[in-house]
C-alpha cells in the first residue's frame, strides 16, 4: 500500500497525486509497487526491498545519486492468542531530493503517529528534520513499550504467589524474549544515529544537530531501561519457578498429611470388622467406643503432624 502526504498549513493533508516535499509511506509493498516507486523516483530495488527482511540489520547508505537509505529497528507488538508479544522489524527511511519515502513491511504505531497528525510541527519539505523526528519518535515508542511491559510483568507476579502451573511462566518468557529483541535492535539503531553524527549536511543546521543529540539520549535511555527489565525478569523467573515448585509441595504435604490421618481410623476400623472375637465386641456401645478409640489415636499424629507444621 502506498500513501502520499505533505505538510499544508501546519497540517498533514493525504495527497492523490505526487508533488515535490511529500512524503511517501509504503506499507507491505507488492512486486508492482516497488517497480513503479523504482521507475519514478530511480531508487535502488534493494532500498525497497529491504525492510522485507526482518533479519536486515540497522544502517546507513548514501549512493552516488544523492539517495540516502537509513534502516532502523521499530518496535512491534502483536498478540498471539491470550499472550501479548513484543518484537521488532525494520523500518527504511529512504531521503530523495525531492521526497521522503519510508518503507515497512507492516502497519506500525510511529508512522500512524505521524499520519495521523498526532504528532505536531513536522514538515514533510523539510527532510533532515523530519527525519529525525522520525527516529525521536522510535526511541519514545521503544520506552513507552518497555513501561508497558514493566508494568505486565507486575500484574503476572501479582498471579505467580499463587500459581502452580506454568502459564505464568511463559508470559513471563515471552516477555523476557521480547527484551532480548528490544536490546539487541536498540544497540544496532544507536550505531546509526552515531554515523549520523558525521553527516556534513546534518551539521549545517544546530537545531537538526540538537534533536539528533536528544534521539541518541533517548535511545541510551531506552537502552538503560531495557537491561534494568531484563534482569529483573531474569531474577524473577528464577525465584517464583521456586515458589511455584514450593507451592506444589505444600499441596503435597498436605494431601499427604490428610491422607495419614484418614488411615488411622479406617485401620481401627478395619480391625473391628474381623470375624474373630474382639474386646466390646457384646457391648452395647461398641460403636461408640471403637469411634471414640479412633478419635483418641488419630489426635496423637494431628498434635504431631501440627508440631512439624506439616498441616
Amino acid at each position: 500500500m502506498v500513501e502520499m502526504y505533505k505538510t499544508v498549513d501546519n497540517q498533514v493533508k493525504k495527497l492523490e497525486n505526487f508533488e515535490d516535499g511529500a512524503w511517501i509511506n509504503v506499507t507491505s509493498p507488492t512486486t508492482e509497487e516497488i517497480q513503479q516507486l523504482k521507475d519514478k523516483f530511480k531508487i535502488e530495488t534493494t532500498y525497497l526491498t529491504a525492510v522485507t527482511d526482518e533479519e536486515e540489520r540497522s544502517r546507513i547508505e548514501v549512493n552516488d545519486e544523492g539517495q540516502t537509505l537509513v534502516v532502523i529497528d521499530i518496535p512491534s507488538i502483536e498478540k498471539q492468542g491470550e499472550v501479548i508479544v513484543y518484537s521488532t522489524v525494520p523500518l527504511g527511511i529512504i531521503m530523495l531530493p525531492n521526497a521522503i519515502i519510508t518503507v515497512c513491511s507492516e502497519e506500525n504505531s510511529v508512522i500512524n503517529d505521524f499520519s495521523s497528525g498526532r504528532i505536531k510541527g513536522f514538515y514533510t519539505n523539510f527532510k533532515n528534520r523530519f527525519v529525525l523526528q522520525i527516529l525521536y519518535r522510535v526511541a519514545y515508542t521503544f520506552v513507552r513499550y518497555l513501561r508497558h511491559i514493566d508494568k505486565i510483568t507486575e500484574r503476572v507476579e501479582k498471579q505467580l504467589y499463587k500459581s502452580m502451573g506454568n502459564d505464568e511462566l511463559l508470559d513471563l518468557l515471552a516477555l523476557e524474549k521480547s527484551m532480548v529483541y528490544f536490546s539487541t535492535s536498540l544497540k544496532s539503531n544507536e550505531l546509526v544515529l552515531e554515523k549520523m553524527l558525521k553527516l556534513e549536511y546534518l551539521k549545517q543546521y544546530p537545531d537538526d544537530m540538537e534533536l539528533l543529540e536528544d534521539v541518541i539520549i533517548e535511545n541510551k535511555q531506552a537502552i538503560e531501561m531495557t537491561n534494568i527489565f531484563t534482569g529483573i525478569l531474569s531474577g524473577t523467573m528464577d525465584t517464583f519457578a521456586s515458589i511455584i515448585s514450593n507451592n506444589v509441595n505444600n499441596v503435597m504435604k498436605f494431601l499427604t498429611s490428610v491422607t495419614i490421618l484418614i488411615t488411622i481410623p479406617t485401620l481401627v476400623s478395619s480391625i473391628y470388622g474381623m470375624n474373630v472375637n474382639l474386646p466390646f465386641q457384646n457391648n452395647p456401645y461398641a460403636f461408640y467406643i471403637v469411634m471414640g478409640i479412633a478419635l483418641v489415636v488419630s489426635v496423637v499424629p494431628i498434635f504431631f503432624l501440627y508440631k512439624r507444621r506439616m498441616f
